[in-house]
């Protein structure tokens, strides 16, 4: 391994980390509640789950932004702009949650008849939320923080923080819930702890390691690329309504195919995200080192990044590929003892063995893409990729049924990758 491959490798594995105990928050309040004595517990945890995953996800553009932006300048030594770009980050989130606050009325209305919870899971889920909301400023703070540090080269602190929260989270809910009985109050409460125990450890770290900079900070120009800023997060954010609705509509056509079709594509789709775990913190290094490079001008830098980035994407894809193929009747068995699940995932297991190799372009271009702020080039992949996913399933769907679903999943990663490496080429930044 040379020089490159330690700077990928010091970013990618932190981050890998971080992704594999973020599913984590959502599991432990799940296995609380699912000890309660009823299902309306677990209904309304995962009701309640959905909507903040969703909106949250949604708003990830204040950590893509952030990380972009932040790695050129880095590139670039103008530290005065690192800093501005940190504080009006972290100032736009804390405004965005302070909506979402006012207005959680509202929200909250528009979530449940969009999602249609049952009247037996609806009252605890509207409780759930009503206290889970108060934790929109920590999640969207530590949205800005975490990009921020991902553009400083350092995936050390958002991976600590993500441990950290679990650790939290499990300790305040289960006190909350068996020491004090607060069956649903509890595991909301330990959430919105959780939350804020992770955004004041990310701003005591944060002046820790890098309160030095603080002397670069200029009240006056504080916002002077905000038109930059919002630019880069309204491609990011346009493109993120891309990608919920295809996986919004993959849910729904498995869901209207039956239950054992619903329940097959929930189980290999995890077989998706355990790829996306690691080629996300490959994404992050590509966030990091070409912005940074990118930042600096420095061409050559930039040409070695990107490959070392693809070998070891081609290495992982690899592996991955290979324990599908050889092992993937294993992993559904584990992921599920049902019988009917089981024989029917056998006809739809080999999707499986293209998810690799059809979503590797479109996770590293991705992170490329964010690093180098080239965000409609994502936006606009994204969005002829949808279009083909919606067109190829509305074909075939009649001919081949949930085949077509999966046979649209692999075109719409397939398509994102290839057109994000033509618009790369367009850019022609190599060559300059």
């Amino acid at each position: 391994m040379n020089k490159r491959d330690h700077q990928i490798l010091q970013i990618a594995i932190p981050s890998i980390v971080s992704n594999i105990t973020v599913p984590l928050l959502g599991m432990i309040d799940v296995a609380i509640v699912g000890h309660m004595g009823s299902a309306v517990y677990i209904g309304a945890v995962a009701v309640g789950s959905m909507i903040f995953n969703l909106v949250y996800w949604l708003f990830g553009f204040l950590r893509m932004g952030s990380s972009g932006l932040t790695s050129q300048a880095l590139g670039r030594r103008d530290m005065a702009e690192v800093v501005r770009l940190l504080v009006s980050s972290v100032a736009i989130a804390l405004g965005i949650a302070l909506l979402f606050i006012v207005l959680q009325t509202p929200m909250k209305w528009l979530m449940f008849w969009f999602i249609g919870p049952t009247a037996d899971v609806a009252p605890f889920a509207s409780t759930y939320f009503d206290i889970v909301i108060w934790g929109a400023p920590a999640m969207l703070g530590l949205y800005s923080l975490s990009g921020w540090f991902i553009g400083m080269q350092n995936t050390r602190i958002p991976m600590f923080i993500s441990i950290m929260q679990n650790i939290v989270n499990i300790l305040a809910s289960l006190t909350l819930v068996y020491g004090f009985g607060l069956k649903i109050e509890g595991v909301a409460m330990g959430t919105v702890i959780a939350q804020y125990a992770g955004f004041i450890v990310a701003v005591v770290l944060l002046m820790r390691y890098y309160g030095r900079l603080s002397r670069y900070f200029q009240r006056k120009r504080l916002f002077r690329h905000i038109g930059v800023f919002f630019k880069v997060n309204r491609d990011i954010f346009l493109r993120t309504l891309c990608l919920v609705a295809v996986n919004l509509f993959f849910t729904s056509a498995g869901a209207r195919s039956g239950a054992v079709i619903l329940s097959v594509n929930t189980v290999l789709m995890q077989l998706y995200l355990f790829f996306s775990y690691f080629m996300d913190g490959f994404a992050y290094a590509g966030e990091a080192l070409g912005g940074k490079t990118f930042g600096a001008r420095n061409t050559i830098a930039l040409r070695e990044t990107l490959q070392r980035l693809w070998m070891w994407a081609s290495i992982v894809t690899g592996v991955y590929t290979l324990v599908y193929i050889f092992g993937g009747e294993w992993l559904v068995r584990l992921l599920t003892d049902e019988p009917q699940v089981r024989e029917a995932a056998h006809a739809f297991i080999w999707w499986a063995w293209l998810i690799p190799a059809a979503g590797v372009m479109a996770f590293i271009w991705d992170g490329v893409f964010v690093g180098i702020t080239a965000t409609r080039g994502m936006l606009v992949s994204s969005f002829i990729a949808a279009l083909l996913f919606f067109s190829t399933y509305y074909v075939l769907c009649g001919f081949i049924g949930n085949h077509a679903l999966w046979l649209a999943q692999v075109v719409y990663l397939v398509t994102r990758g290839v057109v994000q490496t033509v618009w790369f080429r367009r850019l022609g930044i190599l060559s300059l």
